[in-house]
């Protein structure tokens, strides 16, 4: 018997592997997934043995149906609540918000409310920063004159370089008596046990986020937090896609230009922020944190140029793809045009129809994408959406001057979204992300001009340019492609 296993011992493990994989696919195809998910993750398991098995026990869980997150204790705090009822529209302070808003524009205010209670606050003051040395000089002034506390939540934190002056500055606060909370992804982000005691040794309460075994092999594991927040005595807020790393600084000798999209809040919006940041920290911390006064922001402002503002976020914490039907709900809204920036376009297939339907109706769909990816398996994916947008009318602009990592929908002239969220599938359904949603004409208008700044170090693709690419670079696309669910 052991002589006959071990001259059949492949054979043998092959028999095991298929019978698991028929086993793992019927209970896939139960799930009622969506079919091209199903279908990627069926084609994996039977076309990779053992790996197939090992990519579908790493990737294949799916959370959102058992929350992750428990909101009741945040939703139900009465600080919070009366934060939201003093922060929150009523139609004595906005009677003609629709009007104000546009019905298509009004439409994704609505969704958000109904979705995820998201506070509409008309209060803010907001700057947009351009790349990683804008917002880093504002956010090290900002962290220096902390004066109660610093909570931060990041997808990438490296101990070197920026990163480690960032860090030396939290412990310089921590020392200060200022209260010092970090929240960090365990994949995303490499930060040294020399590090992590000093980091406690002076005072800052730091958990990672899922903590995973052998996390620098494990850079595609699911449930990330791939959100970016700053939270600072409650009435300062950053938000978007620059990571706590000196590659995202282009004053840095770095390889290679980094072009990233940042926000600065200053008013309401900060309260959903740090919302936002409570859920992260009880759920990574193990501890109920008490939402006290001091955390939300103290009282409406009074800009100049008052911004209304409002806070998606999702992950599988949230009963619906929040940031996906904002993004969905925006391109069904548009009627003049749609501009997007993200560093990975795989769309699922309502944000693909929503686009193409749009250009074929008349709509100005504009899209910028990297040259050259950080990653040769998105590279091609992206690649393979590009044929079927240029035939139906989308112009698609790939960034050459460096790789562009801003996440950016601008619609027409009263809405855009700078947040976290890649237009890919991994964003819409599996990382938890979170956008600040900006209504408001004079944004918009910066944000155009910023697009058509970037459009400068473009390379335009032409449908028959395109069309003319060889069948090895086709194959590539289309085998990539299968695996976009999955990236």
């Amino acid at each position: 018997m052991v002589s006959f296993l071990k001259d059949n011992i492949w054979p043998f493990l092959l028999g095991i592997n298929y019978l698991l994989v028929i086993i793992f696919s019927v209970l896939i195809v139960l799930k009622n997934r969506n079919p091209v998910k199903t279908l990627s993750y069926i084609f994996v398991l039977a076309t990779l043995p053992f790996i197939g098995l090992l990519v579908y026990y790493f990737f294949g869980q799916d959370y959102r149906k058992d929350k992750i997150f428990e909101k009741k204790y945040v939703e139900d705090n009465d600080r919070l609540k009366k934060w939201r009822s003093s922060f929150s529209l009523n139609n004595s302070e906005r009677e003609d918000l629709k009007e104000f808003l546009g019905e298509g524009i009004f439409k994704i205010y609505r969704l958000m409310r109904n979705n995820e209670r998201a506070v509409l606050t008309f209060d803010n003051e907001v700057d947009i920063l351009i790349n990683g040395e804008e917002k880093f000089k504002y956010l090290r002034e900002d962290l220096e004159n902390a004066k109660h506390h610093i909570h931060l939540e990041y997808f990438v934190l490296f101990d070197k370089g920026l990163g480690s002056e960032i860090i030396e500055l939290l412990c310089k606060k921590a020392q200060e008596g200022i209260s010092v909370r970090l929240i960090y992804d365990d994949v995303g982000s490499n930060i040294s046990n020399a590090y992590k005691k000093k980091l406690s040794d002076s005072g800052v309460k730091h958990f990672a986020f899922m903590p995973v075994l052998f996390s620098n092999s494990t850079s595609k594991l699911n449930y990330r937090d791939h959100r970016k927040i700053v939270v600072i005595d409650g009435n300062i807020g950053y938000v978007g896609g620059i990571n706590l790393d000196q590659k995202y600084d282009n004053s840095f000798n770095n390889e290679r230009y980094w072009r990233d999209t940042h926000l600065r809040i200053r008013g309401g919006a900060v309260g959903a922020l740090q919302s936002s940041f409570v859920l992260s920290w009880n759920f990574a911390a193990k501890d109920a944190m008490e939402i006290e006064k001091i955390l939300l922001p103290k009282q409406k402002s009074t800009p100049q140029k008052p911004v209304a503002v409002q806070v998606a976020a999702s992950g599988p914490d949230s009963d619906w793809a929040n940031i996906m039907e904002a993004m969905f709900c925006a391109i069904n809204s548009a009627h003049e045009s749609i501009l997007i920036t993200t560093p990975y376009f795989m769309p699922n297939s309502a944000i693909l129809t929503a686009l193409t339907t749009a250009a074929r109706s008349g709509v100005e769909v504009k899209i910028i994408v990297p040259y050259e990816s950080d990653s040769v398996v998105a590279q091609y994916a992206t690649d393979s959406y590009i044929e079927e947008c240029l035939f139906s009318g989308i112009s698609i602009h790939r960034y050459k001057k460096g790789f562009i990592h801003a996440k950016t929908l601008v619609i027409d002239d009263m809405f855009s979204s700078i947040g976290t969220a890649n237009m890919d599938y991994r964003s819409f359904s599996m990382n938890f992300e979170i956008n600040a949603l900006l209504y408001n004409k004079d944004i918009n208008q910066q944000m155009r001009k910023q697009f058509h700044l970037d459009l400068e170090d473009c390379d335009e693709v032409t449908l028959e340019r395109w069309q003319n690419r060889n069948i090895i670079r086709r194959l590539k696309e289309s085998f990539s492609r299968l695996f976009a669910p999955l990236l």
